[in-house]
């Protein structure tokens, strides 16, 4: 395949209609940040001037290249990265207000995906998640263990509850990841490359289940990647990091 048409490939990913979800500005905003700087860890601004709405159940990839800010972002709007500049609300809770006595509540409403699954390797699939549990609030034991295998379930892993994660493949050890992250019921998922790892097959296994569940549970999904083939497999809203802005899938700056 020649240059020329390799980027026209890419081209038609982005000027693609997408209709699986409807628009955000229609549905009850789950992420509105508006005017805000995202800064990294050393305090620079990678972001600047930025504005997003995601709403409710609404699928929205991030895209752009390594470095270009997406994982920042994400940060910021699951409260790892602080907020300084402009104005920023999760799942009702603004991040200019976010400390560490409330963190924990705006983390309930939210479940978050890794590319590297960063599973606990010395407690098997029931303890990681039992242990999520714990840390977020949950005190009844068989109120614990059901929602524990609830989730299994959901993600076709239920018999899977006493295995350690490196008796795992990779795509079950992320179909785990995305179970850990649906314990609470969030309002929103925040998913950091989750196919980074995985092999194509794997990934669109993993994309599929991702998806159906997010719909099924009116779930939204902010899915940072910089694999076009999913976005060509799995079309949604794309919103690209670009130049230290966002652009929307239909290449207007997003304000």
């Amino acid at each position: 395949m020649s240059h020329h048409s390799t980027r026209g490939k890419k081209l038609s990913i982005f000027n693609k209609k997408q209709d699986f979800c409807p628009k955000s500005h229609s549905l009850k905003s789950i992420v509105k940040l508006s005017n805000v700087d995202i800064c990294q860890q050393d305090n620079s601004v990678i972001l600047q001037n930025i504005s997003l709405n995601i709403g409710e159940g609404e699928f929205t990839y991030l895209i752009g290249k390594t470095g270009s800010g997406k994982s920042s972002l994400l940060k910021t709007i699951y409260a790892a990265l602080p907020l300084n500049t402009g104005h920023g609300e999760v799942a009702g809770f603004d991040l200019r207000e976010i400390s560490r006595n409330n963190i924990h509540l705006l983390r309930r409403k939210l479940g978050i995906v890794f590319q590297d699954f960063n599973l606990l390797t010395d407690r098997n699939v029931a303890e990681n998640l039992l242990f999520v549990l714990r840390a977020t609030g949950w005190t009844d034991e068989a109120e614990m263990n059901t929602r524990m295998q609830e989730v299994l379930t959901e993600v076709g892993l239920l018999t899977k509850q006493n295995s350690m994660p490196y008796e795992l493949s990779g795509g079950e050890q992320q179909r785990i990841v995305i179970a850990r992250a649906l314990l609470n019921k969030p309002m929103l998922l925040l998913a950091d490359e989750p196919t980074g790892n995985l092999d194509p097959e794997t990934s669109d296994d993993v994309l599929t289940l991702l998806r159906n569940l997010a719909k099924q549970h009116n779930t939204a999904v902010l899915c940072a990647t910089h694999d076009y083939r999913i976005l060509q497999n799995f079309p949604a809203r794309i919103v690209r990091v670009l130049n230290s802005k966002l652009i929307d899938d239909e290449g207007i700056t997003v304000r």
